[in-house]
């Protein structure tokens, strides 16, 4: 497995709230109730999902066939599955009330949240049919992956940039950081970014 590409997958690897910013005192209880379900699982998909990046990045080091797909299938299904929880509970929620074009930009990090869940689990199927006892199959297998891997980091970037959009609509942004869950998220992104 490409190490770069290993690399840029890891790259935003924490969606939901890598904002910072302070807090308005100015309440709005509907927009707190709906930040409070977004939130209240935040650092559980997060971690699944930053757990992901590293097992997939971890394996890209030299790993002998049958452990690189065997981790990086189960990576790519917690991703899958990671992704499409976050859809889930976009959907559950709702859109972000008072928020002007919220339904809008709710509904466009869905689907872009949807695509890229399905794109993952499509990963997980051609990492579980690699042949692991012929190096040549192997090897051009995971060219094939790896060219896969290409285009789910640029659909990656877009539902990240779609949550981005949804959470930094009006009062959206100061709703989601009063929340714990969300404080927890943005704390553990500025520590990431740190040590990277």
């Amino acid at each position: 497995m490409n190490k770069k590409l290993a690399a840029a997958l890891s790259g935003g690897a924490v969606l939901v709230l890598a904002l910072t910013g302070c807090t308005s005192d100015e309440g709005n209880p509907e927009l707190d109730a709906w930040a409070k379900q977004i939130c209240d699982t935040a650092p559980t998909q997060n971690a699944k999902i930053a757990a992901a990046d590293r097992a997939i990045t971890k394996a890209a080091k030299d790993s002998p066939p049958e452990e690189l797909q065997k981790v990086d299938a189960k990576a790519f299904q917690d991703l899958s599955d990671g992704f499409k929880a976050r859809a889930t509970l976009l959907a559950d929620a709702g859109a972000p009330p008072g928020v002007e074009d919220g339904a809008k930009k709710q509904q466009d990090a869905i689907k872009k949240l949807t695509a890229l869940s399905a794109s993952y689990a499509d990963l997980k199927k051609q990492m579980d049919g690699l042949n692991t006892k012929d190096q040549g199959k192997f090897a051009s297998g995971l060219s094939k992956v790896g060219k896969g891997m290409k285009d789910v980091v640029s659909q990656r970037k877009s539902a990240l940039d779609a949550l981005k959009k949804l959470e930094s609509s009006g009062d959206t942004k100061q709703a989601l950081l009063k929340q714990e869950g969300c404080k927890q998220v943005a704390a553990s992104a500025s520590a990431a970014a740190t040590d990277s």
